[in-house]
């Protein structure tokens, strides 16, 4: 397994993907090494952490990360296994401290992750012990982009900014320019599906699936962000691909109906509007800021709701996914809105949303078909649009403009491919696919 070339589970051109590697044990654990333990995760938003002491519990992967403002101002990133016997010293999700303290044996850690104290180390080590050589384990980088914290174990991997590129950066700024700075909600909402990983991660390009999944989802009228036309017949959609895995996919608006905006004034279209401040020019660049689809960065953080929410998909074995969602709101919000917010997220996404009971059933038969010997024999087919679309390459951020497609599926599996066939950094970075160009 740990050399084999698993270009063969993708085939790009025409879009089929091997139901094997949603249910295979060895693809899962090396997915672990090869893409979790190498990728830059996010783990934390600056707003979370803004004092000393201020901590944030994560995962990368299958590791528990803690994710902690330290006493020079920056933030740790450690595992939360202590160096005695690997218990947790950390149990709370969120909170302050100064120290961190394994319930086993009593070890104690300082918030850079030195060992700071031992019970019994002059009686029963008999000062024997080495402190400096047992700190806890910390991710290789930590790197923030406008407050967003990543952190990589891969000492090799590619610094943050040039990771994200510019479909990465442009993803995140939907959320980070918004108004003059934003701050997570109290509560990410949590729930675990049925489902691989991989499969939530794709359904987030997915605009073919609306009309008929979330028909009865918007029956109720709990959103006032969107009217149903816009929602079930998102005809028009912008796709941006950037290296590494990262994409965004949705609907998109014209520039002529960008340039309308401007001419009518934010009254007109206020959801446009907003996009054409200066922040989010500068920020999203001017493509990037007619997109109104979904961002993913790779492998599993998904935005959407135009910078609104945000989730991590978090793999718990190949076939079960925790999902965790995230809400910001603009700093300066008055509290009516803040509700507004509150009420909209909440009845959307999560445990108790309306369009993720529709997906998560949906992710779950999915997921139960790549297990039978005989179903397992048929790839999963996501061709919709290939080779009948062009990038357009002006010189500025390159894109696709076209209907509902499935672009953005079969980029993310393509990228798998190239994660999991690289035995490290150096050679991803070498073989790894180039962002499309031309007929796609």
């Amino acid at each position: 397994m740990q050399s084999f070339d698993f270009q063969q589970y993708v085939d790009f051109e025409k879009g089929l993907v091997d139901r094997r590697i949603f249910s295979d044990e060895d693809i899962y654990e090396l997915e672990m090494q090869r893409i979790f333990a190498r990728a830059w995760n996010f783990v934390v938003h600056e707003s979370q952490i803004p004092k000393t002491g201020d901590y944030f519990m994560n995962w990368v992967g299958a590791d528990q990360v803690i994710a902690v403002r330290n006493k020079s101002g920056g933030v740790s990133v450690l595992l939360n296994s202590c160096r005695h016997r690997g218990a947790a010293v950390c149990r709370a999700e969120r909170g302050n401290t100064k120290t961190f303290v394994c319930p086993y044996h009593g070890w104690s850690y300082g918030l850079d992750g030195q060992l700071a104290g031992v019970p019994g180390l002059r009686d029963f080590y008999r000062n024997d012990l080495d402190r400096k050589k047992l700190r806890l384990g910390q991710a290789a980088q930590v790197a923030s982009y406008k407050g967003f914290v990543f952190a990589t174990m891969d000492p090799e991997a590619v610094p943050l900014e040039e990771y994200l590129g510019d479909v990465g950066r442009t993803g995140l700024s939907m959320i980070a320019d918004r108004g003059d700075g934003v701050q997570v909600l109290d509560g990410i909402q949590k729930n675990i599906i049925g489902s691989n990983w991989k499969i939530v991660v794709d359904n987030l390009y997915d605009w073919y699936h609306p009309s008929v999944s979330h028909k009865s989802a918007l029956i109720p009228e709990i959103n006032p962000m969107f009217t149903s036309n816009e929602f079930l017949s998102p005809m028009q959609q912008m796709v941006m691909l950037g290296e590494y895995g990262h994409g965004i996919g949705g609907p998109g608006w014209t520039e002529a109906e960008m340039e309308e905006a401007r001419q009518a004034g934010p009254a007109a279209n206020p959801r446009i509007a907003n996009r054409l401040t200066e922040r989010y020019q500068q920020g999203m660049g001017p493509v990037g800021v007619r997109s109104n689809g979904h961002p993913n960065i790779f492998p599993n953080l998904w935005i959407t709701l135009g910078g609104v929410q945000m989730c991590l998909r978090i793999p718990r074995g190949p076939h079960k996914t925790e999902l965790w969602w995230f809400t910001f709101i603009p700093q300066d919000a008055p509290e009516p809105y803040r509700r507004l917010i509150v009420q909209v997220t909440s009845h959307l996404f999560g445990p108790a949303g309306v369009l993720e009971q529709d997906d998560g059933e949906n992710w779950e038969l999915a997921s139960r078909g790549t297990m039978g010997p005989a179903s397992r024999k048929y790839p999963f087919h996501y061709g919709m649009g290939s080779g009948h679309d062009e990038v357009v390459d002006d010189g500025g951020q390159a894109r696709i403009e076209t209907r509902v497609n499935e672009h953005g599926q079969r980029w993310t599996y393509k990228a798998w491919a190239d994660w999991m066939s690289a035995k490290d950094w150096p050679e991803l970075k070498a073989n790894h696919t180039p962002a499309p160009r031309g007929r796609i």
